[in-house]
């Protein structure tokens, strides 16, 4: 079902996990609301591509993070049983640390005060409790039993599908940069051939395109950086690397996920890499990239050291400069809302952060969290790597 250029109560640009969630929430609402993408629901450039994510709460001292995760998972897991389709698997989160420095204190302090299940593993229980993976230069590991996977693309698809069922609206469409005609309302947006859609509130949540809607807003605010995936294969018939046997796990260098839907073994750094284009840059992975990720994977599971890689492939993260979400309104119009800045860490927070979008949107909540605002934002201690 396309539009075909009628108002609606609402326009969300952009059909990734965030704005995706953000509809679905509006719609249930009785928020007439359209939904328009450039490309299909889950498409290989969005960053909400790919088979899986990891969920998780832990977030440093960052609490709104680690409620936000939590009542995300719940939402995930209610809406899964509703749909009767399995986007999450509870394979627990084990988090890594070379040593015992002030994130790791902080996520595990903030679990417990959030009643969220968090156990703490010395070296040796590490190396007893999972013998597939090496211990060598962990100095503490910390687990989150209710951490898992969620299956992305099928995720997006899903919800889509749901927002649709309950009477949502889809466009097909590259949407142009938007235009100030000088008012404090933007009364609609055109797509690139021509066509325009009107609205009363809008809500941008297309990633790694922000900047490029918005340059003068978010052109320095969000960087989109290109990043490398690796799926390599287990050692035939070891169970020790089936899912259940090993959880999702996290370091500062490297994370990983175990065998999903008949996929290998996930790996990626997380360090942030190059600038890249979401559109037209090629998702070919540098060899540098691949050999860095076989080398991580040999020496913390001795038993892939020798695994074949099954493939590899190049998304993005859109990134803003102190790791948090960005959910504002728009600085010059007061029906505007930009959405994104997912950093890595954003898939998982998809269905509460649309529930805060779609609250702000109808007035059911007057303003964002601080820490997420576009301006002015508080000094904030560094975020771990993104996941």
């Amino acid at each position: 079902m396309t539009n075909g250029g009628k108002s609606q109560d609402a326009v969300v640009v952009g059909a990734g996990v965030l704005g995706a969630w953000t509809a679905f929430h509006l719609q249930r609402r009785g928020v007439r609301t359209l939904l328009v993408d450039a490309w299909e629901p889950g498409h290989a450039r969005a960053s909400s591509a790919g088979e899986s994510r990891i969920i998780r709460s832990g977030y440093g001292a960052r609490r709104l993070y680690t409620r936000w995760a939590w009542e995300a998972l719940q939402q995930w897991k209610h809406w899964q049983e509703v749909w009767g389709v399995e986007l999450y698997h509870r394979l627990g989160a084990l988090w890594l640390f070379a040593q015992e420095d002030d994130y790791a204190r902080a996520s595990q302090a903030t679990l417990r005060a959030e009643g969220i299940p968090v156990e703490t593993l010395t070296r040796d229980e590490l190396g007893k409790r999972f013998p597939q993976l090496s211990p060598d230069g962990i100095a503490v590991a910390y687990f989150e039993p209710e951490g898992g996977a969620l299956l992305a693309e099928r995720s997006v698809q899903t919800v889509v599908k749901a927002f649709r069922e309950w009477g949502g609206a889809w466009q097909l469409g590259h949407v142009a940069p938007p235009q100030n005609n000088g008012g404090q309302r933007l009364l609609a947006i055109r797509l690139a051939e021509g066509t325009r859609l009107p609205g009363g509130s809008f809500v941008f949540a297309c990633g790694p395109w922000l900047p490029q809607l918005f340059p003068a807003e978010l052109g320095t605010f969000i960087r989109v950086t290109r990043q490398e995936v690796c799926w390599f294969g287990v050692p035939a018939g070891d169970p020790r690397f089936a899912p259940g046997a090993l959880p999702v796990w996290l370091t500062e260098e490297f994370y990983g996920i175990p065998p999903l839907a008949g996929q290998g073994f996930k790996i990626a750094d997380t360090g942030l890499g190059p600038p890249f284009d979401p559109t037209t840059g090629e998702r070919s992975p540098a060899e540098a990239a691949v050999r860095a990720a076989r080398a991580y994977l040999a020496r913390r599971f001795p038993a892939m050291k020798y695994a074949p890689l099954l493939r590899a492939h190049v998304c993005q993260y859109e990134s803003t400069r102190d790791g948090h979400l960005l959910l504002d309104r728009h600085p010059a119009w007061e029906n505007v809302w930009l959405v994104g800045g997912g950093s890595g860490h954003g898939f998982k927070l998809g269905p509460k952060a649309g529930e805060v979008v779609a609250s702000l949107v109808t007035g059911e909540a007057s303003v964002p969290p601080v820490e997420l605002r576009l301006s002015p934002r508080p000094a904030s201690e560094k975020e771990n790597p993104a996941y």
